[in-house]
């Protein structure tokens, strides 16, 4: 077949065209459609599959995390629950405002009670945070190195909530003879709690 036979070929008579030229035409035809397919919608779908594939294992691992949060769901809450109750303790350590001038007043006691000489008791201003207020006291004594040490062991027994800040130990005069019963003077700032009921909040 020639190149004057193809030109001769008609359009509107497919069914007398030689086999050859059917076959090539029945291939160029599909080629065609495969292209069409592959252009208007396999391709898209590929370009979907990859970034499916990308994002596969971040949702994996999320899964997974998450799976694992549900299947501990019951200890979670468990745990949630026991903090309620230590929070609730917590809560009812922290005084009123009845209750302050006493706790002082325990503080100061627990310090005479373990020989220290007051030089200083200042409460200072009260700080109001979230739900509580800070209660700020300077204080300075005079005692043992040991003594200062059952001070803020008494500090801890007591049944509020108290805090030791911003310790400082030195020898009064800046002399001392280097023994651990010597005098020594400790400044701190000893720290109580209030807690604010919802008028005192505001």
């Amino acid at each position: 077949m020639d190149l004057n036979e193809l030109n001769q070929l008609d359009l509107n008579n497919i069914g007398d065209w030689p086999l050859p030229v059917k076959i090539a035409a029945v291939l160029l035809g599909c080629a065609l459609i495969w292209g069409a397919t592959y252009y208007l919608d396999t391709k898209q779908q590929l370009l979907d599959l990859k970034q499916v594939e990308v994002e596969e294992p971040r949702l994996r691992a999320e899964f997974e995390k998450k799976q694992e949060r549900a299947a501990n769901l019951d200890a979670y809450k468990q745990q949630i629950e026991e903090m309620r109750e230590s929070f609730g303790a917590m809560l009812r350590q922290l005084p009123n405002r009845t209750e302050v001038a006493a706790l002082l007043v325990d503080v100061s006691q627990t310090g005479l009670a373990n020989g220290l000489e007051f030089e200083r008791f200042e409460p200072q201003g009260e700080n109001k945070k979230d739900f509580y207020a800070e209660l700020p006291i300077r204080v300075r004594v005079n005692g043992s190195y040991h003594d200062f040490g059952r001070f803020v062991s008494g500090l801890a027994a007591l049944p509020r909530i108290v805090t030791v800040h911003d310790i400082k130990i030195a020898e009064p005069g800046g002399k001392g003879e280097g023994k651990a019963d010597a005098r020594l003077a400790l400044d701190a700032v000893v720290k109580t709690y209030r807690y604010l009921d919802e008028g005192g909040a505001q």
